[in-house]
């Protein structure tokens, strides 16, 4: 498990006011319909952001990540990946009891293109039909925004946190778009090595990448219980704000 259940994540290095958090449902492409967690901020955002959970889906974590976004400054909205396999799930998140275990191997790359490319609509109909607009993942949702940094979604750039390359495959390998990676020092379930050689991989397929470890930091350490681990966190998020600044609208 990435987190505990009342994990929350840390506040941002910058905090402004929130102008709206609010539950909705979206539908991809396919007809597939999914739970989304969506925070504005109240003055006008320069930037957007997907956000893409770990193995529980939308999980209260990424609901609130999508509010401390807001606080910096950011639009962003939560996704949840199991709309196709398991619903929607009555309250909007995924409780502490959801067997995500034989959810995950039923989710596919085409599904979850499908999902973020309707949040991707849907934050601009929120905030500016020319948001630029980067993914920032975890864990599984990590892993896939690596990914996308080689696809053809319509991104301006992707951040992950302690992702698994084997889910980036040769996507690697078409990789064009600025890259974060945030990557825990005493991570067990993906060795710090074979991150570290996903980014070279797409560093020589082009894209620029902005590969940061965190020594001894276990993985999951971006979390506001974690007080060990309060400075990279804060770094984190300034590796993250540092990408959204990038790309930001004039």
């Amino acid at each position: 498990m990435c987190h505990s259940h009342d994990s929350r994540p840390p506040a941002p290095p910058r905090s402004g006011a929130v102008g709206s958090s609010t539950a909705s449902t979206l539908t991809a492409a396919d007809g597939t319909e999914f739970s989304v967690s969506t925070a504005l901020p109240a003055e006008p955002a320069r930037t957007g952001v997907v956000i893409l959970p770990d193995i529980r889906g939308l999980h209260p974590y990424y609901v609130a990540l999508a509010e401390r976004f807001a606080e910096a400054g950011v639009a962003a909205v939560a996704i949840d990946w199991f709309g196709r396999t398991a619903g929607i799930a009555a309250t909007g998140t995924r409780g502490e009891d959801f067997d995500w275990e034989p959810h995950i191997p039923q989710t596919t790359v085409e599904g979850i293109d499908a999902d973020v490319t309707a949040a991707i609509a849907h934050l601009r109909a929120q905030a500016g039909e020319d948001l630029p607009i980067v993914t920032v993942g975890f864990c599984f949702g990590g892993s896939h925004s690596w990914r996308l940094a080689g696809g053809d979604l319509d991104l301006a750039g992707c951040a992950g946190f302690y992702g698994r390359p084997s889910f980036v495959g040769d996507a690697a390998d078409r990789a064009h778009l600025p890259t974060v990676m945030l990557i825990a020092g005493a991570d067990t379930a993906t060795p710090v090595e074979e991150q570290r050689a996903l980014a070279e991989r797409m560093r020589a397929a082009g894209a620029e990448v902005d590969a940061v470890v965190y020594d001894g930091a276990p993985h999951s350490f971006f979390d506001r219980a974690h007080g060990d681990w309060a400075d990279a966190c804060r770094d984190a998020w300034e590796h993250v704000l540092a990408l959204t600044d990038r790309v930001a609208r004039s």
